[in-house]
């Protein structure tokens, strides 16, 4: 009879292979594609690894994916370390996963095409949210590490551009985890407090690993949360973030930045002598247009004693007409009054006779002072607008001794010394008659007279 073997109970062989399995597979490298993930409400990832042959279950941890660089999707093709675990109620095996990488790019790599596919889809990247930069900002805030050369670099571009902006160094870490946070906090203090009229974010160029806090969500989201307009100067020309595509402008380097965020004082300066010049030139054109229409008015006035004599004309036609109607309403009121009387005559209403020939006699009789005031207060108004008149005529200022000055090629009124040249020729007009002069010297200033 053969020798009765040692017999397992269920328990105690799960027990025995859950051994020999994790300490023969401690720690082991694997390699294979993800299916049928789950991440229930406790975060920890539960997923099938497989290959064309053969599969296995697999799990990480809530703790150890938070680390990861990537988020896990069904269809990525990883390698992975864990340890073989054997789960005893149910008899089956898995492997719990320390930590993976995706198959191809890198993780860090991954970890940014995601990124960005999320937040474009988010719309954080739309152009029309993006903040107009200020043409002339007062205080700039720059977001950065407050040693090394960027800031450096920065602060003597700001000197040689646009040395009356303020700066406001914010120190914050800008590589490793602890940047992630640094660079939010900074933002939201500033915008805060309303502390400056731009925000600068910038660091030097690295690898992917050095400029991962700026390939970070948070980040992302505090730019973009920003009331203030943030620039994006993170790396060198060809290295582009998260960071870059979330800020109101992108630029390829720290200094660039600087250049994006000041104006050129000395462009300023030309631009200032350039637009002096247009408006020195608009008003010697406004001031010689002014110039000729004076002189075009001048060669029109008319003579004073003209305007007295034609509205002495109107006056008197008026006055004559005013005449005529006043002895044509008197001879109809007479008519009339004839034609009543004679009515009368033939009834013999004596009283009604004499008490009209009394109101057609005191009627006469107002109408005339009526007419005699009219025309005395017609010529009164005469007599002032003619001494009006007269007290404008060029005529008594010549008689008071001054005299008009005309150029006898132009024409044009002379009113300064800068209108002619030694040897212009001058009609001077004077009260009785004019003269013909020359130019033989010219004094600058006024005299007093």
């Amino acid at each position: 009879m053969t020798e009765r073997k040692e017999i397992y109970s269920v328990s105690s062989l799960t027990r025995e292979i859950k051994g020999v399995l994790e300490n023969r597979f401690p720690y082991v490298w694997i390699f294979g594609e993800i299916s049928n993930l789950r991440i229930p409400s406790s975060g920890h990832c539960y997923f099938t690894l497989k290959d064309r042959n053969a599969q296995i279950s697999g799990v990480i941890f809530r703790g150890q994916a938070a680390r990861l660089k990537f988020r896990l999707e069904d269809g990525q093709t990883i390698t992975g370390l864990g340890r073989v675990s054997l789960y005893e109620p149910r008899g089956t095996y898995q492997v719990i996963f320390e930590y993976m990488e995706p198959k191809g790019a890198g993780a860090l790599q991954l970890a940014f095409e995601q990124l960005k596919q999320k937040l474009a889809a988010e719309g954080l990247f739309d152009a029309a949210l993006k903040k107009p930069l200020p043409p002339f900002p007062g205080r700039i805030a720059l977001v950065t590490s407050p040693t090394g050369a960027v800031v450096h670099d920065m602060l003597t571009v700001f000197r040689l551009r646009y040395p009356n902006v303020e700066l406001l160094v914010v120190p914050v870490r800008v590589q490793g985890d602890q940047a992630r946070l640094d660079i939010p906090a900074a933002l939201s203090c500033l915008n805060r407090h309303m502390a400056a009229d731009l925000i600068i974010v910038a660091r030097g160029g690295g690898s992917l690993e050095d400029l991962a806090p700026f390939n970070s969500e948070e980040v992302a989201r505090a730019i973009h949360q920003s009331v203030l307009p943030v620039i994006s100067a993170v790396g060198h020309e060809t290295d582009y973030t998260i960071a870059d595509f979330t800020a109101d402008m992108r630029a390829p380097t720290p200094t660039a930045a600087a250049s994006l965020a000041v104006p050129d004082k000395r462009r300023l300066t030309e631009d200032l002598s350039v637009l002096t010049a247009r408006l020195r030139l608009c008003l010697d054109r406004r001031l010689s247009d002014g110039r000729q229409r004076l002189n075009a008015a001048s060669r029109r006035l008319v003579d004073p004693k003209k305007k007295i004599y034609d509205h002495r004309l109107r006056v008197d036609e008026l006055t004559q007409r005013m005449a005529r109607a006043i002895r044509r309403e008197l001879s109809d009121r007479r008519t009339a009054q004839n034609w009543r009387r004679d009515r009368l005559a033939k009834v013999s209403p004596l009283v009604s006779v004499t008490a009209g020939r009394r109101d057609v006699q005191g009627l006469s009789k107002r109408m005339g002072l009526a007419m005699d005031g009219r025309l005395a207060r017609n010529r009164d108004t005469l007599k002032r607008l003619e001494q009006n008149l007269s007290a404008l005529s060029p005529q008594l200022v010549l008689d008071r001794g001054y005299s008009i000055v005309r150029d006898s090629r132009s024409g044009d009124v002379i009113t300064r010394a800068d209108q002619v040249e030694i040897g212009s020729s001058l009609d001077v007009v004077l009260a009785d008659g004019s003269l013909k002069a020359v130019v033989e010297r010219k004094d600058d200033g006024k005299k007093e007279i």
